[in-house]
């Protein structure tokens, strides 16, 4: 089948701008990897320290420290210093959506 142009037009408008299917890329990286996934998982439950982490998970500490540090580097994960503790949380609570459309998809 060949498009007319107008048809070809239309595809060309609806696909995103290179900026935003970066941005798209860079979300979806997020979940690609098993660890980052349950952690993701974890703390769309509530917010939790890497040692709650953890042990939840039975993952070393460097290992949550290092996908905690790539999550909150793309804007998934935020965190805060109570006292001694740096407590993480999911930045954008629409992330909880996300997981239940993937489940609803698979």
């Amino acid at each position: 089948m060949i498009l007319e142009f107008s048809e070809e037009m239309i595809l060309k408008n609806y696909m995103p701008k290179s900026a935003d299917l970066k941005n798209m890329t860079t979300f979806f990286y997020a979940f690609s990897d098993d660890t980052r996934l349950k952690i993701i998982m974890l703390l769309s439950m509530r917010a939790l320290c890497v040692s709650d982490i953890s042990a939840v998970l039975n993952i070393n500490q460097t290992t949550v420290s290092h996908q905690l540090k790539i999550l909150k580097s793309i804007n998934i994960v935020a965190c805060d210093r109570v006292g001694k503790n740096i407590i993480y949380y999911i930045k954008n609570p629409t992330i909880e959506s996300v997981l239940n459309a993937t489940v609803d998809c698979i």
